[in-house]
């Protein structure tokens, strides 16, 4: 998958001005990119677009302007995008009530190694995850995950751990911009 590049980064005065417009475009890059996982669990499939605009509010929300912030935020975010015929995406586990949320991010530990892509010819491409999100006692309700699906565009997404098993199957909207991102 692509990267980011350093010249795409708008320095902070040039981001502010532009960053309405540039808001209002990634959120609809991002609709068709976001898949609800049962009650709880979203994924938000990444690409440059989503990455570059998540590298712009860090360093806006920071007001970090030296070359080497700059580079230090490229360099963790094209994390996310994985490699060619990988899929980056943001798991996010979505629970309200944070004693709920503690104990389910407990007990759900073992989460990332249960997450999976569907390939067009039904094999699963299981999530490769960031270990640093999964602690001794209890997972990031954020999590990082990228999937090697090869060339083709997964047809669904789903979780076999048994207390959250549930798979979803994409839509063309989710299928062609991710397709897209594998090209």
């Amino acid at each position: 998958m692509r990267k980011v590049r350093r010249d795409e980064i708008l320095d902070l005065e040039t981001y502010e001005e532009e960053r309405d417009e540039l808001r209002r475009a990634v959120m609809a890059l991002k609709e068709p990119r976001r898949v609800h996982l049962g009650a709880h669990l979203t994924f938000l499939f990444e690409n440059a677009d989503t990455v570059r605009y998540q590298v712009q509010e860090m360093l806006r929300i920071e007001r970090r302007t030296s070359e080497e912030d700059v580079l230090h935020e490229l360099a963790t975010y094209n994390e996310l995008l994985g490699d060619d015929g990988e899929l980056g995406c943001t798991l996010l586990i979505e629970i309200e009530d944070p004693i709920q949320r503690d104990l389910s991010l407990r007990k759900w530990l073992d989460l990332p190694r249960h997450v999976y892509l569907k390939r067009p010819d039904g094999t699963l491409a299981r999530a490769i995850f960031d270990e640093r999100q999964v602690g001794e006692d209890r997972l990031s309700s954020v999590q990082y995950l990228r999937f090697p699906v090869g060339t083709s565009a997964p047809v669904a997404a789903g979780v076999d751990l048994p207390e959250l098993a549930f798979e979803v199957e994409l839509s063309d909207a989710t299928r062609g911009a991710l397709a897209a991102d594998l090209r």
